[in-house]
């Protein structure tokens, strides 16, 4: 949301000039849409097809695989890695049901792992794989840590990495989440070979020029050269000079699987170039390496008090003084460390203008605004009674009551209710990983043979375990992330009977929705929703005990399966909006219950997320 994003017109031209030199083009359109963003979404579709002619689309709301039928987009469609699927079934559903070309598949997947769903894709089928960049600590399209402490999605690009903050547990501090960059440098080549793999994908939001050069140079040596070795040197020089964090291999090897979270260090970017001397009023730093005119400096850490950025304005020797006035007015204190974050050096300038000469800018005057209006499906007739359904874990709680839920227990696949309750709804995980889809698939087909017949499945996938769907009644649930009735149509589409619509939403956004809805609804009234999912915890951090933020925020972690659940300490708390809610038509409200660890304490707070605030 805050980058320098491209206009129609400047997309144009590029599209153009890379399609001239034989280069791809995708445009990212990988934004949770509301129900009022679809008109505009529609609109640049239109626009993208008629006037820029892309490659492809890059996308996680399911509201653009109905769009760009509904424009006649004509190119590729990819999944993103916020969409999330990540077991191998998914991915012939996907291409065969949706449309889809490619699936930029989780970063937290190994090389076997990724093997394995390279040998299920379809003909016509290919997949997209991580190589390099930032790591979030949350699983893809699981992590909801932003949005509830302040409204601002990482599903909609707004996430202010609260990951990355210093907590405390126990007396000690540090930053408990707060993951170094995934780096595969050599091991990438072990990708080569993989077939299916179209591509190589490195992650660079809102870097400049410097970083993606050094990146993109550095893996192309790795792909075309890299069994020379001092090719090889070149190419790891190249990124530890990218101006990027600390690497890691992270899952990618599994006998050798590395714990990306760093404690103990600092995990912002940048290339540590000195640090700040001098009296407290006139501060200076000598650096270790040359300064250019026009380098980006990033003063201490961004959590940090004395934080600023600084734009050198003149050549600086190494080991030469640069005397340090931040625009803040701010004054860093002796001993804080300074980073290059990045820079144009002059070959890159001229590089850049070499291209901008080669750019024909069309006029687009006569071009005429898009027309486009969306067609939306037909609401269906509001309940008149609505479930409540309370949703359990499996450790030792009595669920035979009415209209009760229970997580499909991963790490005990024989736990198993003693007798038919023909009210019980058995929620799937948000993440199935691959080495996972054979053991909950039999489960599922042990569960309907024994009579059950209500499912809640948390990535839209997940209906493909499900060898039939006569009889049954399968909600998508609240990870499948919908707040929009282009999406509610495809699943629709996909044999979904109801679905539980976001958590992230607003009360405006809530009645919206519900008015075109043309399934069933229900939504989370209650209970414990995690800050993230995650596939990893650091050595640093005790599950089951507190963990405080610097605003005194606690929290807590539970494994379930796999996966690690990160809570806070207060809870969902909608239960007084519930008659407005099904007066407008819903007609599930989920009660989510968690086990509290021994030590933890809820917080009475207003759990109202944002339903006042509506999601931006």
């Amino acid at each position: 949301m805050e980058a320098k994003n491209f206009t129609v017109q400047e997309l144009v031209s590029l599209t153009q000039l890379a399609h001239e030199k034989g280069i791809e083009v995708f445009v990212a359109i990988n934004s949770l849409l509301k129900q009022e963003d679809l008109s505009l979404a529609g609109d640049l579709v239109e626009q993208l097809e008629r006037l820029v002619n892309p490659d492809g689309l890059i996308i996680q709301d399911l509201a653009l695989v109905d769009l760009v039928k509904q424009t006649g987009f004509s190119g590729e469609l990819h999944l993103s890695t916020l969409a999330n699927v990540s077991f191998p079934s998914a991915l012939k559903l996907v291409k065969e049901k949706l449309g889809i070309n490619r699936v930029v598949i989780p970063r937290e997947l190994s090389i076997d792992e990724i093997k394995t769903l390279a040998e299920a894709c379809p003909e016509g089928f290919s997949l997209e794989v991580f190589v390099h960049g930032a790591l979030c600590y949350g699983i893809s399209g699981r992590c909801y840590w932003s949005s509830y402490l302040g409204g601002k999605s990482g599903l909609r690009g707004r996430c202010v990495q609260p990951c990355r903050r210093f907590y405390t547990q126990e007396g000690r501090s540090g930053r408990l989440f707060s993951c170094v960059d995934l780096s595969l440098d050599v091991l990438s080549r072990v990708l080569l070979p993989v077939p299916k793999i179209s591509a190589w994908k490195i992650e660079g939001r809102k870097k400049g020029p410097h970083y993606v050069y050094y990146t993109v140079t550095a893996y192309k040596i790795l792909r075309d050269l890299g069994n020379d070795p001092k090719e090889k040197k070149t190419a790891v020089e190249l990124l530890s000079r990218a101006l990027g964090r600390k690497g890691t291999h992270y899952h990618f090897l599994p006998q050798r699987p590395w714990n990306p979270v760093d404690s103990d260090g600092q995990t912002g970017s940048g290339l540590f170039i000195g640090k700040i001397q001098g009296p407290k009023q006139n501060p200076y730093f000598m650096p270790r390496e040359e300064l250019m005119s026009g380098d980006l400096l990033r003063i201490g850490y961004e959590d940090e008090t004395s934080h600023g950025i600084l734009r050198v304005g003149k050549y600086v020797p190494q080991k030469g003084r640069l005397y340090i006035k931040l625009p803040s007015g701010k004054t860093p204190a002796p001993g804080t460390p300074v980073f290059l974050t990045d820079r144009r050096e002059k070959a890159l300038d001229e590089m850049i203008s070499e291209l901008e000469s080669e750019i024909i800018k069309p006029s687009l005057t006569e071009a005429p605004e898009s027309s486009f209006i969306p067609e939306f499906p037909k609401g269906v007739l509001p309940a008149s009674v609505a479930d409540e359904v309370y949703v359990y874990r499996a450790e030792g709680k009595n669920y035979q009551g009415k209209a009760t839920g229970l997580w499909l227990p991963q790490d005990d696949p024989d736990c198993q209710p003693k007798k038919i309750n023909s009210h019980l709804w058995w929620w799937l995980p948000p993440i199935i990983w691959p080495d996972g889809e054979k053991e909950i698939k039999s489960f599922i087909s042990s569960a309907i043979e024994k009579g059950y017949r209500n499912f809640v499945l948390n990535a839209p996938w997940q209906i493909v375990l499900f060898d039939t769907l006569k009889g049954l009644n399968i909600w998508a649930g609240p990870f499948c992330n919908v707040s929009n009735v282009l999406a509610l149509r495809v699943l629709k589409l996909l044999g979904f009977s109801g679905v539980i619509i976001s958590p992230e939403l607003g009360r405006d956004d809530y009645l919206l929705i519900i008015k075109q809805s043309p399934l069933p609804l229900g939504m989370i009234i209650s209970g414990n929703w995690p800050f993230t999912v995650s596939k990893i915890l650091s050595d640093q951090v005790k599950p089951g005990r507190a963990f405080i933020s610097p605003k005194g925020e606690q929290a807590w972690v539970k494994k379930y399966g796999p996966n690690f659940w990160v809570y806070p300490n207060w809870k969902i708390d909608l239960t007084d909006k519930k008659g407005e809610l099904q007066k407008a038509g819903y007609s599930m409200f989920v009660h989510l219950v968690e086990p509290l660890p021994d030590g933890i304490e809820m917080k009475t707070r207003k759990g109202i997320w944002n339903w006042e605030i509506n999601l931006v």
